[in-house]
């Protein structure tokens, strides 16, 4: 069965049946609540540009939301399931128009206890942080836009972020523990998904399932200390940023390092980085730093910017200039700049990451973020690439293929092309189930489309 077309939809019929509930119609509201950070793609510039909702509906609860799902289910509405709109990939991006529903508004901290927490989708990662640091916790992981995300948008689409390097990625087990979800059936239930079984929609798009409920796991919190340590060579930053990923005994949340000229980028951080310097940039704990000195000696490096946690407070936070805050701080500079994402094999001696910096030089500069997948320090590439053309960008993706490089891709919208490759049959069955009509988010699913 298909969905109507959105053309054929009494869009005011619709909305009257939701009257108690907050409805946005105003044109430059709608426009701007329907798209997120997609325009860091030229690809996907063109190809979502247009792209926009007919009305948005800010639910303040749960039960709400099974009004909202019954309602769109009745009338055949696609629906697509906003956070804050931080995303990359057009994830939150109606591509059939229909009901964008903005989940800002969800924002109760339900309760934190030592470990985990429970909370609604629209709670900001920092609100949730904050709150858990009066217990002595904090967020295992979090993205590089912390302060403006919201908890149920990086669950459905992010992947990893600062703190990975000790906790992985989100759909490493134990990272999530339990998720509620509204179904978009004619009678609209409430599924409550704990374990294992919440991979049925973590990182989904929002394809599967609205979750209305959250439980995450925390980390005991640490002072963590903020440090630039510069380099003459690139590769001696790599394996030093290696050597620190696999000493166990210090505490750190961020290991990302860039090849110069991407620190030229960094208008808030020019004092603190030499022209030419390739450089780490880390969180350490406080505790550790005596011994962190040391490994930073071995290197022959140079630390040449460093905050206290207390001084941390004030400024821009170094994750700020991390993860994808790179590309937009990139971007801010030259607007023909873009990004690839790209899993590199663990090995010690990074002898891929060399060969791929040798090989593109500047056209593709090397920023990495080391995290810890299958229990191993390895860098993964968010890479900053001078883009020429559709066709070159290609070539680049294929290159690294067929060396042995995974690219996680970003120019797309798709959800099994971006980063999977394969199709999540666990996904795919339970949208089945669940949203019969395929009106969650429609276009993003491969397997959906093709089933």
């Amino acid at each position: 069965m298909t969905i109507t077309k959105t053309k054929l939809i009494n869009w005011d019929d619709l909305a009257s049946e939701l009257t108690d509930i907050e409805i946005i119609r105003e044109p430059n509201q709608v426009i701007k609540l329907s798209l997120d950070y997609y325009h860091f793609s030229p690809i996907l510039q063109s190809k979502l540009k247009d792209k926009k909702a007919n009305l948005v509906l800010r639910p303040t609860n749960e039960t709400e939301v099974l009004q909202i799902a019954k309602t769109c289910v009745k009338y055949q509405a696609p629906l697509t399931v906003r956070g804050a709109g931080t995303g990359n990939y057009g994830q939150c991006i109606p591509l059939e128009g229909g009901v964008i529903l903005d989940t800002t508004k969800m924002n109760n901290i339900n309760w934190i206890k030592p470990g985990l927490s429970s909370v609604e989708p629209g709670v900001k990662l920092v609100a949730l942080d904050k709150k858990a640091k009066e217990i002595s916790w904090e967020l295992r992981m979090f993205p590089s836009t912390y302060r403006t995300a919201t908890i149920g948008g990086f669950i459905g689409g992010g992947s990893s972020g600062i703190g990975s390097i000790n906790y992985g990625a989100l759909r490493d087990r134990g990272n999530l523990s339990a998720v509620r979800v509204v179904t978009m059936e004619d009678e609209p239930r409430v599924i409550e998904l704990r374990g294992d079984d919440v991979q049925k929609v973590n990182h989904a798009y929002g394809t599967n399932g609205i979750i209305t409920e959250l439980e995450i796991p925390l980390a005991p919190t640490y002072p963590w200390a903020e440090l630039i340590v510069t380099f003459d060579d690139f590769m001696t930053c790599a394996k030093f940023a290696q050597a620190l990923g696999d000493s166990d005994g210090i505490v750190k949340k961020l290991i990302t390092i860039f090849a110069w000229p991407i620190p030229s980028f960094f208008a808030g951080l020019k004092k603190s980085i030499p022209q030419g310097k390739h450089c780490a940039f880390l969180m350490i704990s406080e505790y550790n730093l005596e011994l962190f000195q040391d490994l930073v000696k071995e290197f022959k490096g140079e630390i040449s910017y460093q905050k206290t946690a207390q001084e941390t407070k004030n400024g821009t936070p170094i994750y700020e200039f991390t993860w994808n805050h790179t590309t937009l701080h990139a971007r801010s500079v030259d607007t023909n700049l873009t990004y690839l994402q790209s899993g590199f094999p663990s090995d010690k001696n990074l002898a891929l990451i060399e060969k791929m910096y040798r090989h593109f030089g500047d056209e593709v500069m090397m920023h990495l973020e080391f995290m810890r997948i299958d229990g191993q320090t390895t860098p993964v590439g968010l890479q900053i690439v001078r883009y020429s053309s559709e066709k070159r960008l290609n070539e680049i993706i294929e290159y690294h293929e067929e060396n042995g490089v995974n690219i996680f891709n970003p120019h797309t919208y798709i959800l099994e092309d971006g980063g999977m490759k394969t199709t999540d049959f666990e996904q795919l069955e339970f949208k089945q189930k669940v949203d019969p009509l395929g009106l969650l988010n429609p276009g993003k699913m491969k397997a959906w489309l093709e089933r």
